[in-house]
């Protein structure tokens, strides 16, 4: 009588542990050398050697330089949480919830500060680069599309929960909002007029209160 064999299931734990700590290493060094030497003048076997991994190791896991570019600026935008998509983050869920208009928007314009001075760097590094490199330009112009599509969905709610101006279209929140999360007004602010990320984000929220609630949220403006 021919005995079965018995196998354990494949434990791949450990596998996606290590992977893991690799790709964290590749964005921790290509960040690095990003910041330090500019888009043009970073290699992918900089940050191979940096990340103590292969070429081929960062061209299978993430392309070449122009995707890398844009994995870093992805994980910036998360953060230190969950990786899941921005969308279904807390910080949305929390503020899909709140149900005080004024709150909600102020809230909103902190939350671009603290995202803008995780992405600002790297991102002002690829806007530099665009101009010239048009791989660099595609991630430009990727990440200007998917900013201004999570605009459009917050438009979208305070439209829908009926806290717009009754002068203010959908459209019109959108790109109110799309100009106040750009990088381009971190940059003049934080970078060159030296304001700390909490005073940025209240100034964010106070003027997107101003423009799109009723009243220009008067009580918000005070508090």
């Amino acid at each position: 009588m021919a005995t079965g064999t018995h196998r354990r299931p494949y434990d791949s734990t450990r596998r996606k542990e290590q992977a893991a700590r690799t790709r964290s290493a590749v964005l921790d060094a290509a960040a690095a050398r990003f910041l330090a030497d500019g888009y043009a003048r970073t290699t992918v076997a900089a940050v191979a050697g940096d990340a103590g991994v292969s070429v081929e190791t960062i061209y299978k896991s993430f392309g070449p330089k122009a995707a890398l570019a844009k994995a870093v600026h992805d994980r910036a935008v998360v953060g230190d949480g969950p990786d899941v998509p921005v969308l279904e983050g807390e910080f949305v869920r929390r503020n899909l919830a709140e149900p005080d208009p004024v709150r909600k928007v102020r809230d909103f314009g902190a939350q671009i500060a603290v995202v803008s001075a995780r992405t600002g760097p790297v991102l002002l590094v690829v806007r530099d680069a665009a101009a010239g490199d048009e791989a660099a330009a595609a991630v430009w112009d990727q990440v200007q599309r998917e900013r201004l599509a999570g605009m459009a969905a917050f438009a979208e709610h305070l439209a829908e929960a009926g806290l717009l101006r009754d002068d203010v279209t959908v459209e019109e929140a959108r790109d109110v909002l799309w100009l106040h999360s750009g990088v381009e007004v971190w940059d003049l602010l934080v970078r060159r007029r030296g304001w700390d990320d909490a005073r940025y984000g209240r100034w964010v929220g106070r003027q997107l209160v101003a423009a799109l609630l009723p009243g220009g949220g008067t009580a918000g403006l005070r508090s």
